[in-house]
């Protein structure tokens, strides 16, 4: 009888200790975009994460770039949005407009280390006094050159708007048809031309005010013009051509890695995987920024590179401002992650890694933020300018230009109207 009342004593116990470590064990859910090389950091990192909190079990969910936006923008309409999340900064004004959209951030500041961030960089992704995410790291635009391909052409980096018009007639002559100075897809074509019209005429693209774009008709024939002028010019292919080599990463198109496109206009954070895919010896070359004599202004493309958001649906806010806080600001976090996002902006992150020797001055992530911001950069770009429905309005812009579906004139009326009905629902 004693036997059998110390065994149910024991088995008691055992099931109440199973039913609390069962309470107590937190299910998380993490999703993030990116190529091969940020998911298998990322999962180091998660591995470190439970390592020192194995109550906390996360659910990795990653995809390349295609079809996440989509993917995601029907978890948050269902409520079944993941509870840490890479997000973009241009997606704000999608899914916060008012800044309610995601997790408040400010209120997790027990479990998240919000002081190692720069309180400038912190409003970049606040709305309405309220923090939606966590920037890993600021990126711009610049110019990479492949030297290997330039040294053949036997000229150097572009430094002005009229070398780089030049250099595309070099290529063609010296190195062939297939031979570009750059390579750019839709979005950077928008971003590179928004730079040369700043330049020109010191004023941003869009009129938030007035919720309508803000250059005038001829303006926009202007930038359009110049596209067209651009591909005439050999510069880079057209988007007709490019199309040709299939929808697979530019990165990992064979004129890309052979040399044959041999440059780019890319954000600084993530140039290493443009780099990586060069056949050897050819590597990256930070290039000069071309700017005209009189600009005020480098009309740069400045914005948080990702951030990390909590999901505003999230059971466990706590636990989630936890992972986001280790991925970040602790020291394994900080291994593992590396530069993958960019140069980080925490600052203990930095400290590490500037010490272990891995944010170097000579990388081309690190040089492109460093010449970056020594240009003048005082206009901000409007996040509505990078809203995804306008970005891809361009895109099939110009395609309708290269494929002589329409004339610049009829394109340029086509996209202002459609641009400014977009503006229009984004910012109601």
């Amino acid at each position: 009888m004693k036997r059998k009342l110390i065994t149910t004593l024991v088995a008691s116990s055992l099931m109440m200790f199973t039913a609390q470590s069962l309470a107590e064990q937190v299910n998380l859910r993490m999703s993030w975009w990116g190529g091969n090389a940020r998911h298998q950091v990322t999962l180091k990192a998660l591995e470190e994460f439970h390592k020192q909190y194995p109550d906390i079990k996360v659910k990795a969910e990653y995809t390349g770039w295609d079809g996440h936006l989509s993917r995601l923008t029907t978890q948050i309409a269902g409520r079944t949005e993941p509870d840490v999340m890479q997000t973009n900064w241009n997606w704000l004004p999608i899914f916060s407009k008012a800044g309610d959209g995601f997790y408040d951030l400010n209120t997790v500041g027990d479990k998240l280390d919000l002081t190692q961030f720069d309180p400038n960089d912190l409003q970049l992704t606040t709305v309405n006094g309220k923090l939606n995410g966590i920037p890993t790291s600021v990126t711009a635009r610049v110019f990479y050159f492949n030297d290997v391909t330039w040294k053949q052409a036997g000229i150097d980096y572009p430094k002005n708007w009229d070398a780089l018009l030049s250099a595309g007639e070099t290529f063609k002559t010296k190195l062939g048809d297939n031979y570009f100075p750059v390579v750019l897809e839709h979005q950077d074509v928008l971003a590179l031309l928004s730079s040369w019209m700043i330049q020109k005429y010191n004023q941003p693209a869009v009129d938030e005010k007035n919720s309508k774009l803000a250059w005038s008709h001829e303006q926009w024939v202007e930038l359009f013009t110049q596209y067209k002028k651009m591909v005439d010019a050999h510069v880079m292919p057209s988007s007709k051509y490019y199309a040709s080599f299939g929808k697979s990463n530019m990165y990992e198109m064979k004129p890309w890695i052979n040399g044959e496109w041999a440059g780019t206009y890319m954000w600084n954070s993530t140039i290493t995987k443009y780099s990586n895919n060069l056949k050897p010896p050819a590597k990256l070359d930070l290039g000069p920024y071309p700017m005209m004599p009189e600009a005020k202004d480098a009309g740069l493309f400045f914005k948080p590179a990702q951030m990390f958001s909590i999901g505003k649906s999230t059971k466990h806010p706590k636990e989630a401002a936890l992972l986001i806080n280790f991925l970040l600001n602790s020291k394994e976090g900080i291994d593992a992650l590396g530069l993958e996002r960019g140069v980080p902006l925490s600052k203990a992150a930095v400290t590490q890694l500037t010490e272990q020797g891995v944010i170097k001055e000579n990388d081309p992530s690190v040089a492109g933020m460093r010449l970056a911001l020594e240009l003048p950069h005082e206009l901000k770009t409007s996040p509505y300018f990078d809203d995804p429905q306008i970005v891809a309005l361009f895109g099939e812009t110009i395609q309708s230009i290269d494929y002589g579906q329409k004339s610049i004139e009829e394109a340029t009326t086509h996209f202002e109207r459609q641009s400014n009905r977009i503006l229009k629902r984004a910012m109601r």
